[in-house]
């Protein structure tokens, strides 16, 4: 059995979880628990099909988890993240490894931090030509899905086309 295309497959899949992620927070302003739940629990099988060990390799990957979900309870009790952008995190932080994790959260709030800066000079302009307009926060899972399939396209993306390429046609 090829773990290499199957590994690829399931960073396809989260790359298509997150995307949806993204989709639904800037449509809705929710990430749905049923969507974080399921990337979360995709997880333990990217870690087989990975070679993930045990030990350090998922216990990391755990403790990451962890110390952002305690980090995220912070940011949610100063209203800097919502709840589903948390939980989003926190389910990543089981899939990616630490530099990569700390990679995409930091791109992913600075590129949110752009949007916002976006959104504001918006409203601004729109009350000062006299447009009643709400501030509404830039929902973190736009950043977040654009954040990482850049950096799946940038990590995984010659890896995962020698894959595909190698093995032959998938349904022969």
């Amino acid at each position: 059995m090829n773990y290499e295309m199957i590994t690829y497959g399931l960073l396809a899949a989260l790359a298509i979880a997150v995307l949806y992620a993204g989709i639904t927070d800037f449509r809705h302003r929710k990430i749905t628990n049923r969507l974080t739940g399921a990337i979360a629990l995709g997880a333990p099988v990217f870690w087989w099909v990975s070679g993930l060990s045990l030990w350090p390799g998922v216990a990391i990957q755990v403790a990451l988890a962890m110390g952002w979900f305690v980090f995220g309870v912070f940011l949610f009790k100063v209203r800097q993240m919502g709840g589903g952008d948390i939980k989003l995190f926190t389910a990543l932080a089981l899939w990616l490894d630490p530099q990569l994790f700390m990679m995409v959260t930091l791109l992913t709030m600075i590129v949110n931090g752009a949007a916002t800066l976006i959104v504001w000079r918006k409203v601004r302009r729109a009350r000062r030509e006299g447009i009643k307009m709400d501030a509404r926060s830039t929902p973190y899972g736009v950043s977040a899905a654009l954040v990482l399939l850049v950096m799946f396209a940038i990590r995984y993306g010659d890896a995962a086309h020698a894959a595909f390429s190698a093995s032959g046609p998938i349904f022969a």
